[in-house]
């Protein structure tokens, strides 16, 4: 188990190495009315963190100003003065040794144009060029069309813009930052109840009180003491994000042997926590570094947390490794803050009883206690560890692992953690137990109530709850349940009868759905209905959410059934493109796209500026946007609105 580590580092580097990213830079367009016939455009810049959009005054022999070439459409519009931008930052460039002025985060600039005949749109062009601390990327067009007929006047209340996905999308990833930051924080507290661990926290506060010259000698070094253990685990998240980069690792989340191997090593740890064996790192190195703790003074506090990280890994090596995955499929800094969060959990108790070591006294004792902690934390291991093999089997379509089986699994998961809180099952490190603490019977009856909950998804019950973990409805041997005949062979042709060629029923909510765009969008034309684009994958959590909680809403069913042509295009969809369908990348020269599920990917980063799923689009048959595109909205008022404020276009 000593080369563990090594090896799975090597394999995510091997993975890495087929990420995709899309530019750093997007782009969105809205218009103000002024008066009559003067109008002012605003074109505004969302940033990545980390990169920045230089101005349009770049100096000679430096980075591609940003430029715009409005198309005055034959004299139909006056261009009025030039394109004024906000006040930027200006340095000196590392890249091209110059002092250039560049935005980060957002930019905005604005046009004013006079209307001379009546045009209801006037598009633009744009050259740009990103760049980071490190490096350029090569200059890039974009052009974004603004529909004066939309434009509302300065002085009265504006209907949504396009920008406003990029909030969301930004709102969406916060958001997600805090859910790692809790979890990895309850992770932390999980860590600081297990064997390895809480019985460290005595021997720790003698350290400090042996040290500690006073009182407040001794709360200064139990603070630092705290910051040093935060330290070395988020420098573990940084070495990590570092490594294999903080925008693309969101992308192997749905690379197989990703979620292969992730599963293995989730097992692995798994069965560590029940007790068949122990995660330890070489002795030597722990020898070395508790050697280094007797120097005393700073370096020797912080000597003393990483022999706390480093004889504690058996305990905390599994849950270390669990975050590092989770927060791996979501990319960004998410690996950092998932750091801070569990060392900020095991820190503070450290350095509280450090500080105040009377507070020792209401600590319970030592005891078998500590092994159960343990043996849950495998269980919840375990369970968590199918979700990544289903993922896995989702995106190859195997059906080895159909919603049937996932539940099948977790019950029994969950079944058996039940009867070992309940003291039926007793496991290898187990002390005695002659009666069960009304802590231990409280958690098994939730666990019971849990597993008992997740039986009716057998027979096809939403099971709301988990949506986001098992697959969805129709990856399923029953997607109507079992027992029912409308998804029977015998019945198949009279389901499909009414279906065109293409299209296919999503199980058990029966919406007919394209999965190719071109015969989805000539159906769309043949009855004169707009089209929802929903841009999913079969290992996106969200996506289940929508469909599992969402549409189910009848309001919302009733317009995905009847009101829409509804194109559902998995990006991470690994079955081959025919061979005459393979063409190269436009965003990645030289790169082939031969998978379905690229195709669909690079359609909506090329094409919307996005590549976060899910993802919907309303256009009409002549494939113009009716309405701002939205993401993921768990509020079912809000995504009923936004389709109808989408078709009531439509029909004007």
């Amino acid at each position: 188990m000593k080369k563990l580590h090594f090896i799975v580092a090597f394999l995510f580097v091997s993975l890495f190495s087929s990420a995709q990213k899309a530019s750093p830079v997007k782009w969105s367009a809205s218009v103000e009315r002024i008066s009559e016939t003067e109008y002012k455009l605003t074109a505004k810049a969302t940033i990545e963190k980390g990169w920045h959009l230089y101005s349009q005054n770049a100096t000679e022999e430096g980075p591609v100003p940003t430029s715009f070439i409005f198309d005055d459409n034959g004299g139909a519009f006056k261009i009025m003065g030039n394109t004024s931008e906000e006040e930027g930052l200006t340095t000196l460039d590392p890249v091209f040794k110059k002092t250039v002025t560049y935005f980060e985060n957002n930019a905005v600039f604005e046009q004013k144009i006079e209307v001379l005949n009546k045009k209801n749109s006037l598009t633009a062009t744009i050259e740009f060029m990103a760049g980071n601390a490190e490096k350029c990327l090569p200059a890039q067009e974009e052009q974004l069309t603004f529909k004066l007929d939309e434009a509302a006047m300065a002085d009265s209340k504006q209907a949504s813009t396009p920008s406003d996905i990029h909030k969301k999308d930004t709102d969406e990833t916060e958001k997600g930052l805090w859910s790692i930051f809790f979890l990895a924080f309850l992770s932390g507290f999980a860590a600081l109840l297990t064997p390895c661990v809480f019985p460290m926290i005595p021997m720790t506060v003698s350290f400090f009180t042996k040290q500690s010259k006073n009182k407040a000698q001794g709360i200064r070094n139990a603070i630092i003491y705290g910051l040093s253990i935060i330290i070395i685990y988020v420098l573990l998240g940084s070495i990590v994000t570092a490594v294999f980069g903080a925008d693309s690792l969101n992308a192997l989340s749905t690379n197989v042997w990703f979620n292969i191997i992730f599963f293995i090593l989730l097992v692995v740890f798994a069965v560590s926590f029940l007790g068949a064996f122990e995660i330890v790192l070489p002795n030597s190195l722990a020898n070395k570094v508790d050697s280094q703790a007797d120097r005393g003074g700073l370096i020797g506090i912080f000597f003393m947390a990483l022999a706390l990280a480093i004889v504690s890994f058996s305990c905390t090596g599994p849950i270390v490794g669990t975050l590092l995955v989770q927060a791996a499929s979501k990319g960004g800094i998410a690996p950092i803050v998932g750091m801070f969060g569990f060392s900020f959990a095991i820190a503070l108790p450290f350095s509280l009883f450090a500080a105040f070591p009377g507070w020792l006294n209401a600590l319970p004792k030592s005891g078998g206690w500590l092994n159960t902690v343990k043996v849950v934390l495998g269980f919840l291991e375990l369970a968590l560890a199918f979700k990544f093999l289903s993922n896995a089997d989702l995106v190859i379509q195997a059906h080895l692992l159909e919603r049937e089986v996932f539940l099948a699994i977790w019950i029994a998961v969950f079944g058996t953690l039940a009867f070992y809180l309940f003291g039926k099952i007793t496991l290898p490190h187990d002390s005695p137990l002659n009666h069960i603490s009304v802590g231990r019977l409280s958690l098994g009856l939730v666990v019971l109530s849990f597993t008992i909950y997740m039986i009716p998804g057998l027979w096809g019950a939403p099971l709301n709850l988990i949506s986001a973990f098992p697959p969805p409805q129709q990856y399923s041997e029953s997607p109507y349940g079992v027992g029912s005949s409308k998804g029977s062979d015998s019945n198949a042709g009279q389901v499909h009868a009414d279906l065109p060629d293409g299209a296919h029923l999503l199980a058990p909510h029966d919406i007919p759905a394209f999965d190719d765009y071109d015969k989805g969008l000539a159906y769309a034309k043949k009855v004169g209905k707009p089209v929802m684009i929903d841009f999913t994958g079969w290992a996106c959590v969200n996506c289940r959410k929508m469909e599992q909680n969402v549409w189910p809403d009848p309001k919302v069913l009733s317009i995905l059934k009847n009101d829409v042509v509804l194109i559902s295009l998995y990006v991470d969809d690994k079955r081959k493109l025919e061979a005459d369908e393979i063409v190269e990348s436009q965003l990645i020269p030289g790169k082939k796209l031969k998978y379905i599920g690229q195709k669909w990917s690079e359609m909506q980063t090329l094409k919307y500026k996005a590549n976060s799923q899910p993802f919907y689009v309303l256009i009409d048959t002549n494939e113009e946007n009716l309405i701002t595109p939205t993401a993921y909205t768990p509020d079912v008022t809000e995504y009923f609105s936004w389709l109808k404020e989408g078709i009531s276009k439509y029909k004007k």
